[in-house]
């Protein structure tokens, strides 16, 4: 399975996420293409190659550009040879407190209009999806510090255009890598304090704590006086990581190394990934179908009317879940029951568990981990005489294996003209069929 392994003995921030996976070999005109159709203006990427402390790797920057100068003709995503010491010195830099933004005309957005603005966007699903997520992840940490909805939270701290590039950016990167099933060393943060926007805040920072704790990821300090693992760094860590230890065995195929803005006195700041296959052998023939990891909850009750499971089941999608499902089971005395089945991302299992305890009459749930093969998925829109219709496409190694329309738009599609809606999904599949070029 690939493999991506993030190296934390220097924390973590979004640019040097981002550092590293350029240095991976993650293109960076195809990051900048896709970042530009968030439609978000006055910024450009500066991605220089530099050292820390003898490792060479790769600096990542947004520069965000006053509104009077955000049409200048400064080049967008080059990479040059740098000194160590090269940086430019604004709120994004690593193991800076994204509160430190100086004032700038550029308005803060709330966690609201920051979803709306992902999902507006022409970026994949995936992307969208996982964006929106980090996005969550910070927006109820901050809630939680400052006693307000995380829909209310005005991002002060990675609201700027920045973050919002470095979080896609950082989404958009693992896709570009393949969905790569991610882990990582011990989380460890520095100590001492740093300014923000409240006021001067203690190392780990307030949101990184709330981040880490609600996935219940380990956290210990090290004596550099300095904060190394960001509220944005800590999202990314909740989001993506399955699981925090040693470099577990892997064959690594490539090295990556995100660089720092700081010269650390007992450690080169620089965030190390390698890229690799775990469980992989020779004689296995590849396949380009996408991998992951899930977990599958389940629960067995027999006290839940059906009415309040179909409610249960339709808040858990809301939230996120990849599937829900009830199937009826004999339990003890002779008594009707159905399991509970739940599949999220495996980063999410703990919070979906307290989930069904708080929202069904369940006492305990059950959870596995699961590894998934998908087939790659495309979307493509075909004509009909009921009008456009959206369908996925399935594909392993460059072959159509599944195609299928999109319920929503043939439901919408089968109302609007009056007839069954298998009718329509019919005319869908015979829109494939004359779609041009071929699909493969």
């Amino acid at each position: 399975m690939k493999t991506l392994y993030l190296d934390l003995c220097s924390g973590i921030s979004g640019d040097m996420f981002l550092g590293a996976m350029l240095d991976l070999g993650v293109d960076i005109a195809e990051l900048e293409r896709q970042l530009r159709a968030l439609h978000v203006s006055g910024w450009h990427l500066h991605v220089a190659r530099g050292i820390k402390q003898g490792i060479t790797g790769s600096k990542f920057e947004v520069h965000i550009a006053e509104p009077a100068t955000a049409n200048h003709d400064h080049p967008h995503n080059q990479l040059v040879d740098a000194p160590s010491n090269t940086a430019h010195h604004h709120a994004s830099a690593d193991q800076h407190h994204d509160h430190a933004h100086p004032p700038t005309p550029h308005p803060h957005r709330n966690a609201r209009e920051i979803r709306e603005l992902i999902s507006s966007s022409p970026c994949s699903s995936w992307v969208k999806q996982r964006s929106i997520s980090v996005f969550r992840r910070l927006a109820e940490a901050e809630g939680k510090i400052h006693g307000q909805q995380p829909d209310q939270v005005h991002f002060h701290e990675v609201g700027a255009i920045d973050s919002i590039i470095d979080i896609v950016g950082a989404c958009v990167a693992l896709e570009l890598l393949g969905h790569p099933r991610v882990l990582a060393s011990h989380a460890t943060d520095g100590s001492g304090w740093v300014q923000c926007a409240h006021g001067k805040y203690p190392v780990p920072v307030p949101a990184t704590i709330e981040i880490l704790a609600s996935r219940g990821i380990p956290l210990a300090q090290c004596d550099e006086p300095h904060e190394l693992i960001t509220p944005t760094g800590a999202a990314l860590l909740a989001e993506f990581v399955e699981s925090f230890g040693p470099i577990p065995p892997m064959r690594v195929h490539r090295v990556g190394y995100g660089l720092g803005t700081r010269d650390l006195a007992a450690r080169p700041n620089v965030l190390r990934a390698l890229l690799g296959e775990i469980g992989a052998g020779n004689e296995q023939p590849e396949r380009d179908w996408e991998t992951d990891t899930v977990a599958v909850l389940e629960s067995n009750i027999d006290d839940a009317t059906p009415e309040m499971l179909a409610y249960f089941a339709d808040q858990m999608f809301a939230a996120g879940a990849l599937d829900v499902f009830f199937a009826p089971i004999q339990m003890k005395k002779g008594r009707p029951g159905v399991i509970l089945g739940l599949i999220c991302p495996a980063n999410e299992a703990d919070l979906f568990a307290e989930r069904i305890l708080r929202g069904t009459s369940a006492f305990g749930v059950r959870k596995t981990l699961c590894e998934r093969r998908k087939l790659r998925r495309e979307f493509r829109t075909v004509s009909t005489q009921f009008g456009d219709i959206t369908v996925k496409i399935g594909l392993l190694n460059g072959q159509v294996i599944r195609i299928a329309p999109e319920y929503e738009p043939c439901r919408e599609a089968a109302m609007r003209c009056g007839v069954p809606i298998s009718e329509v999904y019919h005319a869908a599949l015979q829109g494939t069929a004359l779609m041009k070029p071929p699909i493969t």
